[in-house]
């Protein structure tokens, strides 16, 4: 997959990546990337307003609380092997999922990372006879509401 980056003195540069279910391997950068982007939404990258985004222990035991459950994690890859972003899933009803811990590093937002990683989940939730995706954010969360309405969710 490739994309192109607008960025500082408005050269394209491409950005590959994979998306690919958790692996143990990747959980020290995953905790960076999640940390990354609490950090922009502190530092008003994402918002004006700050809004606590926590380590909760679900970050810490994907295993557990993810893959155990019979729900997903997704990562996206960079060519150099680094998380670039996540995803995952928490099925509430045999037709209902919420999307979880969904998260781009903000020097890579707006080159499609997230909507590779909403379009492997919105695969794995057809296969799964899911009907229903619900998300949750923050009000001030402006790129969020932007992005799930761009999505028509």
């Amino acid at each position: 997959m490739k994309f192109k980056k607008l960025h500082g003195n408005n050269k394209l540069k491409k950005v590959d990546i994979s998306i690919i279910p958790y692996e143990q391997k990747y959980r020290g950068d995953m905790l960076f990337c999640f940390l990354a982007a609490k950090d922009a939404i502190a530092t008003g990258y994402a918002s004006d307003k700050v809004h606590g985004l926590y380590l909760k222990d679900d970050l810490l035991d994907i295993g557990a609380n993810y893959i155990q459950c019979g729900d997903v994690f997704y990562l996206a890859i960079d060519r150099r092997d680094r998380v670039v972003g996540m995803l995952g899933t928490k099925t509430v009803s045999p037709t209902d999922l919420w999307l979880k811990r969904f998260f781009v590093k903000p020097e890579l937002k707006g080159q499609g990372i997230g909507s590779k990683l909403l379009a492997v989940v919105e695969k794995y939730a057809a296969d799964k006879g899911i009907t229903t995706v619900h998300t949750r954010f923050a009000d001030s969360y402006l790129e969020a509401a932007r992005f799930y309405s761009a999505k028509g969710l």
